[in-house]
Order: structure tokens, then C-alpha cells, then sequence
């Protein structure tokens, strides 16, 4: 056979499929991915309304019920794990389409039981329940998404695309939470701020569980990545992952401690950090999440080819040193201008791409086919919610505590942290996939 018969029979999708089918294996992993992204991230975006509807408040302090809420935040985060380790099994066995239709059916009902949820003032305990419940439900829904989604991504991709292809996992993630910043947004500029807090934020959830079936119907038509090899051998065991490879599965600890936090940080907890912390507008907050996330959205392809080009510890190093050098600095210059926060929120999605465009892909290649979904979602979950989910809560609380200053160095030296694990990682980028 020749170099360009090789090349060309290496280059057929899934099952035999001709290549243009990536593009459909793209769209199908993203479209759905967005959308449980969407439910996911419009929690932290309007907590700023719901909280007072769902927690009663502290004698004499305001900061209780937002406290509260990303409290359930956290709690959501700790149900990923479980949920990485659980659809990672599913889709290790029985294949990657069983469980992106589970997780995302999964989703879509826990958004629309936060939309239904009741006022503490109306039922008392049983609202903070509800919410629980409803969160508990996304986490287990989310944890999943990662591991299946990573997986299907990355082994629909063609030689010398895993980067690009991997880029499309925080493409598609950015999307969504474009999608539920932007709706929060435009539900702040129609609505007054009394409207908000009594209905408004209840209309987002709903939207977002109607995307979930829309997400659904796109999934339908993706081709399983799972080779027929793997169908037909025996299932892997719940943990044998872990048992098998426990250094693979330390080693996505310590890739996934400094992104998170950072992610998280940047994403997700810098609006209401310039809010609680320089007396940033609320609605101004949103916006400039907005704007920020559209033009970090652009940076991941760009990433993924560059690490298809130059390797992925590059792009990692880059981002995990960038940040324990700038995270203190950056974090500082936030101040109730709006051009100040949009600087400084750009600023850190520069360096962020430098992981989470080669995240994906380098998660995949740590583990063998056989157990790669549950190997990377259940490590990798765990050290989201233990880094990522708790950053919001972290934040507020060293503010309460009259402490701010420190959430900055608690940021840094968490990269610092993933840093030295970048140093000792091979490149993969050359490797050829197991699939």
C-alpha cells in the first residue's frame, strides 16, 4: 500500500464512514454538548436573582442567600464524579451515542425542575430541596457529558486533527454558556430588577430544558466511535479504570487542577467577582461575560490547530505559567469600569486557550479505548468539583471573611501546581490514537 493509500485509509471516519461524515460527528457532539452546557452555566448566571427567592436570609447579612446558591453550585460539581464514572462506564460499554442521549434526557429535566421550583417564602424548606435535587440531577447529567463527549470527539477526528476536533469540546461548552450569559443578559435589559427576581430567571431554565430535546433530535444521527473490537469483547468493569491505571488517572488530576480553577475563575465567577468585590452593575457584569466569552469561542480552533502543529505541552505550559505569574496581577485591575473587567477577562482567555483547546485531546490520549471514557471522567470530574465547582463559593467566602486579596494567590498557585505535571507529560500529539 502506498504512504498516500495509507494515509487515506487512516482517514476514514468511524465504521468505514468517508471523512466529509466528520463534519456531521462535529455538529452532532456539539450542538448537544452546547446545550447541556447552557443548562449548566445559567445557574451561575442569574444566582444573583434567584437566591433571595430560594434561601432566606442571614439576621443582618445580604451575602447569605448568594452564599447559599453557590453552595448548591458546589454541590452540583460533587455529583460529577459519579456521573463521570457512571456514563463513562455506559459509554465504554454499551457506546458513546448510548450515553450522550442519556446525559443530555438527564439535562433537560434538571432544568426543568429549577424552573419549577417554589419560593422559600411560599414552601418554606422545600425549595432549597427542590434546587438540591435539580442540581444533584445536572452533576450527575454534566460529569457525564465530559467523558462521553471528550471521547466521541476525539476519535471522530481525522490523523492530524485530534487538537482542532478536541477545540470544539470548549467551542461547543462556550456556546452554551454564550447562550445562557446572553439570554440572562437580555432578560436583565428587558425586565426590571424586581421582575427578574420574582419570574424572570425562571424563563432561561425553561428555554434551556426546550433546547435539551432540540439537542436530542441532533444526536440522533451521530455513528458510534466505539470500534466493533470493543462491542464485542468484554465489557470493562465500573472500576477497572482505575485499578488498572492509577497513574493515568493521578495524571488527569494534576492536567485538569490549574485549568479548572482558571476556567471557572474566568468564565463563570469573574462577573460576580467584579460585583461583590469593586461594585461592578449587574448587568454590565453580563455583558461583559458576554463579549469576552464570544471572542474566547474564536481563540479554540486556533489553539487546536496549533497543537496539531507544535504539540500540545506547549499551549500548557504557556497557560499554566501565564497564569501563576499574571492571575494576582490581573485580578487586581478589576475595578467598576466596564472597560477594566473586559481587559482584564480577555486577558485571561488568551492564556486559558493554551489549555482548554488541547484538554480534550490530551485526556484521550492518556488512556487506552477500552476504558477512555470512564478513565477520564471520573479523575477528571473529581478534581472539577474539589477545584472548579467550589471557585465561586471559595471567592465569596474569603470576600465575607474580609480576605479577598487571597482568592487571587489561591488561583495561582494551583497553575503553579499543574505547571510542574505539564513538565512531565511526553508529547502525544504524533501518536497514533487507539481507537
Amino acid at each position: 500500500m502506498s504512504s498516500a493509500e495509507h494515509i487515506a485509509e487512516e482517514d476514514r471516519a468511524p465504521d468505514g464512514a468517508r471523512p466529509a461524515s466528520r463534519l456531521r460527528q462535529l455538529a452532532a457532539a456539539s450542538v448537544g454538548n452546547a446545550v447541556e452546557w447552557y443548562d449548566w452555566y445559567a445557574y451561575s448566571f442569574l444566582a444573583v436573582y434567584f437566591a433571595e427567592q430560594v434561601f432566606p436570609k442571614g439576621t443582618g447579612d445580604s451575602m447569605v442567600p448568594l452564599l447559599s446558591s453557590f453552595a448548591v453550585f458546589a454541590v452540583g460539581f460533587f455529583m460529577r464524579p459519579i456521573g463521570g464514572l457512571l456514563m463513562g462506564a455506559i459509554a465504554d460499554r454499551r457506546g458513546r451515542r448510548a450515553a450522550l442521549t442519556l446525559t443530555i434526557l438527564l439535562m433537560g429535566g434538571g432544568s426543568l425542575l429549577v424552573a419549577v421550583t417554589p419560593s422559600y417564602a411560599a414552601t418554606g424548606l422545600l425549595a432549597p430541596v427542590v434546587l438540591v435535587i435539580a442540581r444533584l440531577v445536572q452533576g450527575l447529567s454534566v460529569g457525564g457529558e465530559f467523558a462521553a463527549s471528550t471521547t466521541f470527539l476525539v476519535e471522530s477526528a481525522g490523523p492530524g486533527r485530534r487538537g482542532l476536533f478536541s477545540s470544539f469540546q470548549y467551542v461547543s461548552t462556550t456556546i452554551g454558556q454564550l447562550l445562557a450569559s446572553g439570554t440572562a443578559a437580555l432578560l436583565a435589559a428587558l425586565l426590571s430588577e424586581r421582575q427578574m427576581g420574582e419570574w424572570g430567571w425562571r424563563v432561561a431554565f425553561l428555554v434551556g430544558a426546550l433546547l435539551s430535546l432540540v439537542g436530542l433530535w441532533v444526536r440522533r444521527g451521530a455513528q458510534e466511535t466505539r470500534s466493533e473490537v470493543d462491542r464485542t469483547a468484554a465489557r470493562p468493569g465500573l472500576f477497572e479504570a482505575l485499578r488498572r491505571y492509577p497513574r493515568q488517572s493521578l495524571l488527569i488530576c494534576g492536567i485538569t487542577a490549574g485549568g479548572t480553577i482558571a476556567y471557572y475563575t474566568w468564565t463563570t465567577y469573574l462577573p460576580t467577582f467584579a460585583q461583590v468585590n469593586a461594585g461592578f452593575d449587574k448587568g454590565d457584569s453580563l455583558t461583559v461575560g458576554t463579549l469576552s466569552l464570544v471572542f474566547f469561542a474564536l481563540l479554540q480552533p486556533l489553539g487546536g490547530l496549533l497543537s496539531d502543529r507544535i504539540g500540545r505541552k506547549p499551549l500548557l505550559l504557556g497557560f499554566a505559567l501565564g497564569f501563576a505569574v499574571l492571575a494576582v496581577p490581573l485580578l487586581h485591575l478589576v475595578t467598576d469600569a466596564f472597560l477594566s473587567l473586559l481587559l482584564v477577562q480577555c486577558a485571561g482567555m488568551v492564556l486559558l486557550t493554551g489549555y482548554t483547546a488541547v484538554a480534550a485531546a490530551v485526556n484521550a490520549e492518556v488512556f487506552p479505548a477500552r476504558v477512555r471514557a470512564a478513565g477520564i471522567g471520573f479523575p477528571y470530574s473529581l478534581t472539577v468539583a474539589l477545584f472548579g465547582g467550589t471557585a465561586p463559593y471559595v471567592g465569596t467566602w474569603f470576600k465575607q471573611a474580609g480576605h479577598a486579596d487571597l482568592f487571587p494567590w489561591y488561583v495561582a498557585v494551583l497553575c503553579l501546581v499543574s505547571f510542574c505535571v505539564y513538565l512531565t507529560l511526553p508529547e502525544t500529539s504524533r501518536q497514533k490514537l487507539d481507537n
